[in-house]
């Protein structure tokens, strides 16, 4: 494509716990002019490049850990398709955004060292995240990188849902609930006010990946959620553990464990992983006859469940069920089993288009069926890429 010709385009990266994620945007990102990813980055995975209309290939992994390797391997990817395009900016997904940053921002020295302070809180996600900027500002020198924030969907939830019960003391001034998943929950509520007008009323927006989250929407705006402070808490994800009592830590504190080892336990040994002993991918562990597979899946579906009872409750009723992310796009058993469970609230849905694979938005509630119930394709690179163009002037 020659530079008369070429498409102003924003480069959109998406680098999440287990996979990462890229798509380039023109001024109207309804659709991503060519996207792909690299996929198995999670514990026990197997790194892949798929990239649309193109065979799938191996990602090799070097001593840095496979989401250094995918960033080289991606670097050549970007800059082919960079030439064939005028490329405009870099918009990053970044999980923590904290209290100080509630909408995208572009990236400078001071951003990236307030950002940097973020990381443990999210340590699967914002050291990828900030690597991605770091990387890309190395690839692209001069260009905006622009930092769009997981948190920032969450930054109106009323106070009560935002505190803890704890005193006021100066270590736990920012000690507060952000919510997570935020640019997947935009999405979410962007579409599906486009297709149904039951997406005003209350809705329950279950993200279900690698990570997992519940958002409870009224009016399209975030009202809870089942992550909190950090991007740990709630439901039980591929590795990590999700809510946890409290006494748990101390009595492992007490037993002589240190910080280092905690983290590791409920960020990279529990979850699917760590009750099933076998793997943090859902798809592995439905096709296993082991009964810890089973159990594991019994158990994040139970929990799934009960936190969709907490999100009702606070709504008073619920409108509208909406799954996405990687295991809510995909299994149509889990999506089963939670409106099964459900169905005291007037859930029903078609067993036939539950089971239907299709890569574009689609309802599967019966008539009869009091909530409408949407499988949604999630699209955060779009959303990264409109707020890329909005702050730039596109």
């Amino acid at each position: 494509m020659s530079s008369s010709t070429a498409q102003d385009v924003v480069l959109a990266v998406n680098a999440g716990s287990s996979t990462l994620k890229f798509g380039f945007y023109g001024r109207d990102p309804a659709q991503a002019v060519f996207s792909g990813s690299i996929e198995g980055l999670e514990p026990g995975g197997t790194p892949t490049l798929r990239c649309a209309g193109q065979p799938t290939q191996a990602v090799a992994v070097g001593q840095d850990g496979p989401f250094a390797a995918a960033l080289r391997h991606l670097s050549t990817v970007f800059q082919a398709q960079a030439s064939q395009s005028r490329l405009c900016a870099v918009a990053h997904r970044i999980v923590h955004g904290g209290d100080r940053y509630t909408s995208s921002v572009v990236v400078d020295a001071d951003v990236l060292a307030h950002l940097q302070q973020y990381a443990p809180l999210a340590p699967l996600h914002q050291p990828h995240n900030l690597a991605g900027v770091r990387a890309l500002q190395q690839a692209f020198p001069g260009l905006p990188q622009v930092a769009c924030f997981d948190t920032a969907f969450h930054a109106g939830m009323p106070a009560v849902e935002r505190r803890f019960a704890l005193p006021p003391h100066a270590d736990l001034q920012d000690v507060q609930r952000y919510g997570f998943h935020g640019l997947s929950y935009q999405y979410l509520a962007t579409r599906l006010a486009q297709r149904s007008p039951a997406a005003a009323g209350r809705c329950v927006l279950a993200h279900l990946g690698n990570g997992a989250s519940l958002c409870a929407t009224r009016g399209g705006r975030s009202v809870a959620t089942s992550m909190g402070f950090s991007a740990l808490d709630g439901l039980v994800m591929g590795t990590r553990s999700g809510s946890i009592d409290a006494g748990v830590l101390l009595h492992l504190l007490q037993r002589g464990w240190n910080a280092q080892q905690l983290e590791d336990l409920l960020y990279r040994q529990s979850g699917l992983k760590g009750v099933s002993g076998i793997s943090a991918d859902m798809r592995v562990l439905r096709n296993s006859s082991s009964p810890a597979a089973r159990d594991a899946v019994a158990l994040f579906t139970y929990r799934l469940l009960r936190e969709c009872g907490t999100m009702a409750a606070l709504l008073g009723g619920i409108d509208l069920l909406a799954f996405t992310g990687g295991i809510g796009e995909n299994d149509p058993g889990l999506r089963a089993a939670v409106c099964e469970g459900l169905a005291f609230l007037g859930v029903r849905i078609d067993p036939d288009a539950n089971r239907q694979e299709s890569p574009h938005i689609r309802p599967i509630h019966t008539p009869d069926s009091t909530v409408e119930v949407w499988v949604v394709p999630t699209d955060e690179g779009r959303v990264a890429a409109a707020e890329a163009w909005r702050l730039i002037g596109g």
